[in-house]
């Protein structure tokens, strides 16, 4: 349908621009709260608490933190709550356009788990408002004035959904309702708590009474957690680019660990900000980083190297096995790709939800094969997240095929 695509397009849109706004404004408070300056006495005097100078945009700027509040409220006052409320109903809109809307063939992936959409969506549903419904508990309980036991019990819940995701869902469908969760989390600490206690902030210093220290020390609490959610969520939101993170065999694991490597990175910014400066947790990270990289890339399932058997070719020949000395013909290359590839990646493509070729990758002739190569080869032998959701159910011995008509006609 057209008309969805282009909804898909605009809530996308906003929903990056919502997402730049929010973690802009979450990055800098965080940075202007870090690099706040004990002030002269006489602006202690008047109750300020920290201030700071920067000079931007051709003009000198200076902000002031009060201990309290001023001594009058001011007519305006600014709140930053719509860039949080804006991302998340954008996100979740698009969750609906994309995920719900296509379940079949976005979210369910029949070699993972063969539900019906209702099914799908239900499961996801839970799992984002499930685990919102657990957050909220235990931030309410005695656990949070545990701050050690409070974030092992918050990994593991990152952890359980991570698994459970995957279990249920595609992988794509998977990562983006773990994003999803982590989303709503943040969002939901925003809506339920940090706002709350800002109102309540308000009032006291409008109306002079004091200000209880529990509505700042939950409110910082979730600011920190919703700070070390940022680079997590970011890589979730960009994820569905990169399949060899969500289609590989142990995607819970790598999501895991690509969530735990980006937080402590966060962490050393977090501690540059104020001040400290630990070059230790940065390369670790880095460190981190490529391990990863080299773990999921490394071979998964069968080894192409070694001799295989197929069963059926795809030009409809007799079973013949097929090894590293045998060459793969461009007919049976080209049939594979017509079978499997071209109801999809064509000019004119017959596909019933692709009414575009995918990223302009169009098949159709041996010269657009050739050209796309190694992308086929990547899609289909490596990642193995083509054809999409598997679709025209492409076997594992085309996939080695494909593999060995690249390594021989384009890494000698």
């Amino acid at each position: 349908m057209p008309w969805l695509d282009w909804l898909n397009l605009f809530v996308r849109w906003f929903h990056v621009i919502a997402g730049v706004a929010w973690i802009g404004a979450s990055f800098y408070f965080i940075w202007l709260d870090n690099n706040l300056r004990t002030p002269p006495k006489w602006k202690q005097d008047k109750g300020i608490k920290g201030d700071l100078w920067a000079i931007h945009g051709g003009g000198f700027y200076e902000v002031a933190k009060y201990a309290y509040g001023p001594e009058k409220m001011p007519e305006t006052l600014h709140w930053f709550k719509w860039e949080a409320y804006t991302t998340w109903l954008s996100g979740f809109a698009l969750l609906i356009i994309v995920y719900y809307f296509g379940a079949s063939a976005y979210l369910i992936d029949p070699s993972v788990n063969a539900i019906s959409p209702s099914t799908a969506i239900t499961l996801g549903l839970g799992l984002i408002f499930g685990g919102l419904a657990l957050y909220e508990a235990a931030c309410r309980s005695p656990l949070a004035k545990f701050p050690v036991a409070f974030g092992i019990g918050l990994v593991a819940l990152i952890c359980a959904a991570s698994y459970l995701s995957t279990q249920w869902f595609s992988g794509r469908g998977a990562y983006i309702h773990v994003g999803a969760l982590i989303g709503t989390i943040m969002a939901g600490n925003v809506f339920f708590n940090i706002m709350p206690n800002q109102r309540k902030m308000v009032a006291a210093v409008a109306q002079k009474k004091d200000i209880d220290p529990s509505w700042g020390a939950s409110a910082k609490l979730r600011s920190v957690h919703n700070n070390y959610f940022t680079l997590p969520l970011l890589f979730i939101m960009i994820s569905n680019h990169y399949p060899m993170t969500y289609q590989h065999e142990q995607s819970w694991l790598v999501l895991i660990a690509l969530m735990a490597a980006a937080a402590w990175i966060r962490h050393f910014f977090n501690l540059k900000h104020a001040g400290t400066s630990k070059p230790s947790i940065l390369v670790s990270g880095a460190v981190a980083m490529l391990a990863i990289t080299f773990w999921v890339s490394m071979p998964q399932g069968e080894n192409i190297t070694e001799p295989m058997q197929t069963d059926a070719l795809p030009n409809g020949g007799t079973s013949q096995t097929t090894s590293l000395q045998q060459t793969v013909s461009q007919e049976i290359i080209t049939s594979t790709i017509n079978t499997h590839c071209v109801s999809c990646h064509s000019r004119t493509p017959t596909d019933d939800i692709f009414k575009v070729a995918p990223m302009g990758v169009v098949l159709d002739s041996w010269g657009d094969i050739e050209r796309f190569a190694p992308q086929i080869m990547r899609r289909t032998a490596v990642t193995k997240d083509m054809p999409f959701m598997n679709k025209t159910k492409m076997t594992e011995e085309e996939r080695q095929l494909i593999a060995l008509w690249f390594k021989q006609n384009y890494q000698q």
